[in-house]
């Protein structure tokens, strides 16, 4: 499917590009609410629902984020690279860098778009049986 993706104030986030795949049927591909609203849907149809956070990527959680000494992850840590750390003997966690200053990095485990309300415009591309390989792995096969 073709997906663009707007904030609830109009602001394009994400332009229709290249097709999204992905397997229907509550595999995580997507948030719930979105597959439900695409449940039934053939090739052609175009599909809009608004989402808000909780239906989508979740509230903001300021326990996800914070703020660590620069030394723990070297010299060539940037802002927008993505670190997995655990903390507290906790599971690791996949982290972005979201500010390198001084002697400390900031890191951020939300998904990228929690808290917010989101506006979906998809167009139904392909409609096609999963694989078994498919199903038993949860995801598609990548395009060739």
């Amino acid at each position: 499917m073709s997906v663009e993706l707007h904030d609830a104030q109009g602001a394009l986030l994400h332009a229709a590009g290249d097709a999204l795949v992905y397997l229907h049927g509550g595999h995580g591909g997507l948030p719930e609410a979105l597959e439900q609203a695409l449940e039934g849907k053939t090739e052609g149809e175009l599909v809009r629902v608004h989402l808000e956070p909780e239906q989508a990527f979740g509230d903001y959680d300021p326990e996800l984020l914070r703020v660590e000494p620069r030394s723990r992850y070297g010299e060539g840590i940037e802002v927008g690279m993505e670190v997995e750390d655990a903390f507290d003997g906790g599971a690791p966690q996949l982290y972005l860098v979201t500010d390198v200053a001084d002697n400390k990095v900031v890191l951020d485990a939300n998904h990228p778009l929690a808290g917010m309300a989101l506006e979906f415009t998809c167009r139904v591309l392909v409609v096609r049986d999963a694989s078994p390989g498919e199903i038993e792995r949860g995801a598609p096969d990548r395009p060739q």
